[in-house]
């Protein structure tokens, strides 16, 4: 059962092939048996899950279930509010932090669908890196090549969703934090445009977003995540909780092969988009190479504005604490600490110029393709693939959270042992499109290798 997707789950349900409990009862002895090798979860509530699934398996008999996902279990990055699980933020500084009192609203609308919330996924601390490694809880290795990186932020639960640990999770992206992880894990997900799924506490860069292992269950749970929220800014985006594959006949589809002073895609990884592109010509796509759309550097830029952040973070802990954290958070944090309110304002006006001329550029398309990742991958301990800059491989994805558009990656091939992502990108309020296009391309480029089920071995 541990590969099977929320969608077919719901069907096995449905029909009474198999049930909450039986599922969850098998997923807790697969964590039992495949977590210690990877560390993808930090806290798992077993008690709290096997009541939660049978209170849905109760719901199913009496064929009044919840909502669309009741009974499906769903892991919980490390940085949303769950009720009655700590929130460590990938830092031992928050080591001894109370439970959370309330569900932000993520979790909540999830809970409300019926989804069984039953643990916490790792992050590196504050979600400052784009990789599995952390103050508070250590390596988290990928579940397709324990000595690779799974990256992040959302680290565990990109693990835990590649290990069959549970079939969806949810994660945050605030630079490519649920599309890099996805890419280094072989799986689907989706940064949404801004303000499609309300959460709390607001950020103006900070979007949720579902992880899976395919396309289809990625548009039921933005079925559910886009709900509006009371309490939350922004305003929720109905999306159906099925779509049919996109047709591209006659689209205009970019390919962005350069952005930037990012590092060019590796070989086999440009391979591998580039044979993607195929696929959307194949489908009847027009699909035109781009010239680099930002023809100037803006990625130290980015970490200056991201470090005044993780400064304004670590202000917030006690003194005595502070030093608790990875060292390059220790050093980016004192940068962050040491800029003047100029330097600042200059980086922050970089990055917004940057992110206008990319807008430009991707808006003479219907769609964009991209690298997500400019490499396959790096080793599990590294807190980067360049160490000395944490954000040399974000420079694909995190404009996008500055534009606002909506930017998928869905899995186009291998790299060795590595799993590699395609970036799907759109104009902002079109993620209905991307995830029909995402459908027809998943189909088309047919099975991949399936999912490990021994880890480690």
């Amino acid at each position: 059962m541990w590969d099977f997707s929320a969608t077919k789950l719901i069907e096995q349900y449905k029909s009474g092939v198999l049930s909450p409990v039986e599922v969850m009862t098998a997923l807790l002895t697969r964590i039992d048996e495949v977590n210690p090798k990877i560390n993808a979860l930090y806290e798992v509530d077993a008690a709290g899950a096997m009541a939660q699934a049978e209170a849905s398996e109760a719901r199913w008999k009496a064929g009044a279930p919840m909502g669309p996902l009741d009974g499906v279990p769903c892991v919980i990055k490390d940085s949303f509010a769950v009720k009655g699980m700590v929130m460590l933020r990938g830092l031992k500084a928050r080591r001894d932090v109370a439970p959370d009192t309330k569900d932000c609203p993520p979790v909540a609308r999830l809970r409300e669908a019926g989804a069984i919330i039953f643990a916490k996924g790792t992050m590196p601390d504050m979600g400052f890196l784009g990789a599995g490694v952390n103050s508070a809880n250590g390596v988290t290795r990928n579940p397709w090549d324990l000595s690779l990186n799974t990256g992040g932020s959302s680290a565990g639960p990109a693990a835990a969703v590649a290990a069959g640990l549970a079939p969806i999770s949810v994660g945050s992206d605030v630079g490519g934090s649920v599309r890099l992880p996805a890419t280094h894990c072989g799986l689907f997900a989706l940064k949404p445009t801004a303000g499609a799924i309300p959460h709390l506490p607001y950020s103006r860069d900070r979007a949720a977003g579902p992880i899976t292992r395919d396309v289809s269950d990625a548009i039921l749970m933005m079925s559910v995540l886009g709900l509006p929220d009371a309490e939350a800014y922004e305003p929720g985006m109905d999306i159906p909780a099925t779509l049919t594959p996109a047709d591209l006949k006659g689209k205009r589809i970019g390919l962005m092969l350069s952005i930037g002073d990012s590092d060019a895609p590796a070989p086999e990884v440009e391979a591998l988009i580039r044979k993607a592109a195929e696929v959307f010509k194949g489908l009847g796509a027009d699909v035109t190479e781009m010239d680099n759309p930002v023809p100037f550097p803006f990625l130290e830029a980015l970490t200056s504005y991201f470090a005044v952040k993780a400064a304004s973070e670590r202000a917030g802990l006690p003194e005595d604490r502070r030093g608790d954290m990875l060292p390059i958070l220790t050093r980016c944090c004192d940068k962050g600490d040491a800029m003047s309110a100029r330097d600042f304002a200059k980086a922050l006006s970089t990055v917004e110029k940057a992110a206008l001329a990319v807008n430009r550029a991707t808006d003479a398309y219907d769609l964009v393709l991209a690298p997500t990742m400019p490499v396959a991958n790096y080793p599990a301990e590294f807190t980067s693939a360049d160490p000395e800059f944490p954000h040399r491989g974000v420079g694909f994805t995190a404009l996008f959270n500055q534009t606002g558009q909506p930017a998928a990656t869905v899995a186009c091939g291998f790299a060795g042992t590595s799993p590699v992502g395609l970036q799907v990108i759109g104009a902002k309020g079109e993620d209905a499109a991307i995830l029909s296009a995402c459908l027809a391309y998943e189909a088309a480029r047919g099975p991949l290798k399936p999912f490990p089920q021994t880890v480690g071995e």
